[in-house]
């Protein structure tokens, strides 16, 4: 066996291997996104059995095989059973962790989408918070932490400071906001109110324990939803199961 490694993580996804195994995927603070073999997890009797899942936060011990890592042993800080019997929350719970996984990478300092995952995951137990915000802040969040957010905090065609206090518009296209008279000649650009222009500012550029402190009218969340929603399709090139899963249930309620 080679020497134990010890990584803070969260489990992102699970799937079965063979008759008792797991392969689970781990986005890690000092590794970045990983898979690991967890033996045994699916035994009654395994000590793997509860912490090889997905939404489980904590400290994951590994050895490093020929081809990937294996699972040595689990300190579990966090294991949101409780979201598990709610929906639609499970959905969007399971869709923050397919758009983590999209933008994870090996080798790399995970320590803020973790953050992230954790404060919204822990956003969607709050009964006092619509799902549907919580999705609109965790996806522009995760656009920023990745380094294409959208520019929000000025024109991003002639830099001006002052779209908060003039007709505003978004473009996909352009990634960002853009003053009246740049957006003359912009196809796509969509006119933004001031309360939704606000509100995308405090998501991109507050501080993380923040993000969800705040909730918008239901004209305002509307608006959210059409901008970010084609700003995260824009910047992403797969359909995600869990958001399909969330349509279907759209359409029946």
């Amino acid at each position: 066996m080679s020497d134990l490694i010890t990584v803070q993580g969260v489990v992102l996804s699970a799937m079965p291997i063979g008759e008792y195994d797991k392969r689970i995927v781990l986005l890690t603070r000092e590794r970045g996104k990983i898979s690991a073999f967890a033996k045994g997890a699916r035994r009654l009797n395994s000590p793997f059995m509860a912490a090889a899942n997905p939404f489980v936060f904590g400290a994951f011990t590994l050895y490093e095989g020929r081809s990937s890592y294996n699972l040595n042993q689990v300190s579990v800080t966090h294991h949101f059973v409780e979201l598990a019997g709610m929906q639609p929350g499970i959905y969007y719970g399971y869709y923050f962790l397919e758009l983590a996984d999209y933008f994870g990478r090996e080798g790399t300092d995970e320590r803020e989408m973790m953050n992230l995952l954790y404060v919204t995951v822990k956003a969607l137990l709050n009964p006092h918070i619509d799902d549907r915000l919580v999705r609109c802040v965790y996806e522009l969040r995760t656009m920023a932490v990745q380094g294409i957010g959208p520019q929000v905090h000025g024109c991003v065609s002639c830099g001006s400071g002052n779209v908060q206090g003039e007709p505003a518009f978004f473009s996909q296209n352009e990634h960002g906001v853009l003053c009246g008279r740049c957006a003359m000649g912009v196809r796509d650009a969509v006119r933004i109110s001031g309360a939704a222009l606000y509100a995308m500012q405090f998501i991109i550029s507050a501080p993380m324990g923040k993000l969800y402190t705040f909730t918008v009218k239901e004209e305002v969340l509307e608006e959210l939803e059409y901008h970010i929603r084609r700003y995260t399709a824009f910047n992403t090139d797969r359909r995600f199961k869990s958001l399909e899963i969330l349509e279907v249930m759209s359409l029946t309620t």
